[in-house]
């Protein structure tokens, strides 16, 4: 399937975040313009083929929309989850799909074209260990895209926000008050601090050494003369939103 030119233009930023309003009310709507322009976006960096023939793994591929995105770009895909609730909140688990875990990844080293995760890093208690396990299942000359929700940003708390600013545990307290109920993404146990001081500190880490190249770090619903933000200390905590990391493996 040909994918239409990707560029991240002005007018592609304010048309997600309409589309971001409506994640809690229409998901539907949001994830699919959200896996749609993740074609785009990761389709950019793999040449003229794109996704074409390419054995992808989305790790945390939850309920299946990126699942239909990337199959019809033409991509051979291979979701990872440890939430079984996530994987059906389309009807049943498809084929495909690996319940795991994604500080380790039962896939062995060095057999994919392209490893996938999107917004994903801020529920894992160990981020770093994760991000190394997807460069490890990563051919030569393959690519890894890592994207998540940073913790200063707007929506860092998820639906805690914007009470995260005044700490996690005190959002996540205030929650349970208002609502009776914990909030789906609990601080502490499924919902965790990570910064954009700490994906630059591990890619460029990563890129000092003989087997990762760093291709970009971005932020990934800015348009792309934005990208400077992501250099700039204490600024970047609080306007990139949500960091994207991309790596080649040597």
């Amino acid at each position: 399937m040909d994918v239409a030119p990707w560029r991240a233009t002005l007018d592609r930023s304010v048309r997600l975040l309409n589309d971001f309003r409506y994640e809690q009310p229409d998901p539907d709507r949001f994830y699919r313009a959200l896996a749609a322009d993740s074609v785009g976006q990761l389709s950019s960096y793999l040449g003229e083929r794109g996704l074409e023939g390419a054995v992808l793994l989305d790790v945390g591929g939850g309920p299946g929309y990126f699942r239909d995105a990337f199959q019809a770009a033409g991509a051979t895909y291979w979701a990872l989850d440890a939430d079984v609730g996530e994987l059906s909140g389309l009807g049943g688990i498809a084929a495909g799909t690996v319940v795991g875990s994604g500080m380790q990844l039962p896939f062995r080293d060095a057999c994919l074209d392209v490893c996938y995760s999107s917004n994903v890093l801020e529920h894992v208690p160990d981020p770093w260990l994760m991000a190394d396990e997807m460069v490890r299942v990563t051919k030569p000359g393959g690519l890894v895209f890592l994207s998540y929700t940073v913790w200063w940003g707007p929506w860092g708390g998820h639906e805690t926000a914007p009470w995260h600013f005044l700490g996690g545990a005190r959002a996540r307290r205030r929650y349970r008050r208002k609502h009776g109920k914990e909030p789906k993404n609990k601080y502490g146990e499924s919902l965790f601090a990570v910064t954009v001081a700490g994906g630059v500190r591990w890619a460029r880490g990563r890129a000092e050494g003989p087997d990762v190249e760093l291709v970009a770090l971005l932020p990934r619903y800015h348009p792309w003369w934005a990208r400077w933000v992501v250099h700039v200390p204490v600024v970047r905590e609080l306007v990139t939103w949500n960091l994207v990391a991309v790596l080649r493996k040597r």
